[in-house]
C-alpha cells in the first residue's frame, strides 16, 4: 500500500491510500441498475479518473473541490489509467495532510507571467485600448492572478487563468506583427486580455481556490456576456469611442467561434477571427499537455472528450 503518493507516479497495479482533491464528482447508475460514483481525484502533480462501484453516497457532486481520503487500486481502462476506490470519505479537521501538495497549481512563475502581461499592455500605442486594458487589470488583478481558467477541461488549476491569458497574449503579440495591415494589434491584445476575465463571476470556488460549480449568473449569462457588459460600461466611463467599444464587445462575445461552443455571435472581423484561433490553440495545447503527461512514449490514449479523439505520444526525445 502506497500512502499519499503523487498521482504522477501512480502505475497500473498500485494500491494507494491518501488525501486528494475531488472534482467532477457525479453519482450515476450502471446499465445493470447499480449505483456508482464517477469522479476525478487530483493533486499538485496530476489527475486521474476515479470510480467507486456499488456506491450511492454520501459523497457526490456537492463535494467537488473538497479533500477526500481514498483507498483503492490503479487499473488500466482502454489504455488510460483509472483509480477504483474501495473506500473513500471526506477529510476531517483532525486529519493530517499537506494542502500545498494537493492543490494543482499552474506550472509557471506567476509573478513573471504577471509582469509579462503588464509589459505587453504598456506596448499598446492606442490610448483608448491601453486605458481599457489597464482598468480591467486594476479591477480584476487579485482574481486574475489566482483563479483557474476552467472547471476541468483545460487550465483547471490555481493560476490557470493567468497562465492561459499570458500565453495567449504572447501568441497574439507574435501573430499580429505578421499581419499589420490586416489586424489592429491593440484591439487583439485588449480582447485577448479581457476575453475570460469575467470567469471570476462565472464560477464558484472551493476554499482551496478551485472551481466547484457555476454561479447563477454564470449559468444564465456566461462569462462572455458578463465581460462584454463590463466592457460596454467601462468604455462609456472612459469615453472610449463607440466603434472601439463595439469591436471589443464583439471580440469577447465571439471568441468561442460558433454558437454550439458558447459564442453569442460568430467572428465577423479579422481581429475576432484571430482571437478565436489563439484561444483554440492555447486551450487545445494545454489539453494535449495534460493528457500526454499520463501516457508513456509510444502510447495511445483513450478517447479524450475535449478533443473528441484519441491521441498518440510520439516516441521521441
Amino acid at each position: 500500500m502506497i500512502c499519499n503518493a503523487p498521482i504522477s507516479t501512480w502505475q497500473k497495479g498500485d494500491e494507494v491510500e491518501g488525501f486528494y482533491l475531488l472534482s467532477d464528482a457525479a453519482l450515476k447508475t450502471s446499465n445493470a441498475g447499480k449505483p456508482f460514483l464517477s469522479a476525478t481525484v487530483r493533486d499538485a502533480t496530476g489527475a486521474i479518473a476515479l470510480k467507486a462501484w456499488d456506491y450511492a453516497g454520501p459523497i457526490g457532486e456537492q463535494d467537488n473541490g473538497a479533500v477526500v481520503k481514498v483507498r483503492g487500486r490503479v487499473q488500466d481502462y482502454k489504455g488510460t489509467l483509472q483509480f477504483v476506490a474501495d473506500r473513500l470519505r471526506l477529510a476531517e479537521p483532525t486529519d493530517d495532510y499537506d494542502l500545498g501538495a494537493i492543490v494543482p497549481t499552474a506550472p509557471i512563475d506567476r509573478e513573471a507571467a504577471w509582469q509579462q502581461v503588464l509589459s505587453l499592455v504598456d506596448t499598446m500605442t492606442d490610448p483608448d485600448f491601453r486605458a481599457v486594458a489597464r482598468e480591467v487589470l486594476r479591477r480584476h488583478e487579485a482574481t486574475f492572478r489566482a483563479i483557474p481558467a476552467a472547471k476541468s477541461v483545460h487550465h483547471g488549476f490555481v493560476g490557470g487563468l493567468l497562465m492561459h491569458t499570458s500565453r495567449m497574449l504572447s501568441i497574439a503579440d507574435f501573430l499580429t506583427r505578421l499581419y499589420p495591415g490586416v489586424v489592429n494589434r491593440d484591439l487583439v491584445l485588449t480582447g485577448t486580455l479581457c476575453h475570460d476575465m469575467a470567469k471570476d463571476a462565472e464560477f464558484a470556488f472551493s476554499p482551496a481556490g478551485l472551481v466547484t460549480d457555476y454561479t447563477i449568473p454564470g449559468r444564465l449569462l456566461g462569462h462572455s456576456v458578463m465581460e462584454a457588459r463590463e466592457i460596454a460600461e467601462l468604455c462609456e466611463a472612459l469615453s472610449v469611442p463607440a466603434e472601439k467599444s463595439v469591436l471589443l464587445q464583439h471580440l469577447i462575445l465571439s471568441h468561442h467561434g460558433q454558437p454550439e461552443f458558447g459564442a453569442a455571435v460568430i467572428p465577423q472581423c479579422a481581429e475576432a477571427e484571430l482571437l478565436h484561433h489563439i484561444d483554440l490553440i492555447d486551450s487545445r495545447m494545454e489539453i494535449y499537455a495534460e493528457e500526454l503527461s499520463r501516457l508513456d512514449k509510444g502510447g495511445v490514449s483513450g478517447r479524450v472528450y475535449a478533443l473528441d479523439k484519441r491521441i498518440y505520444r510520439p516516441d521521441l526525445d
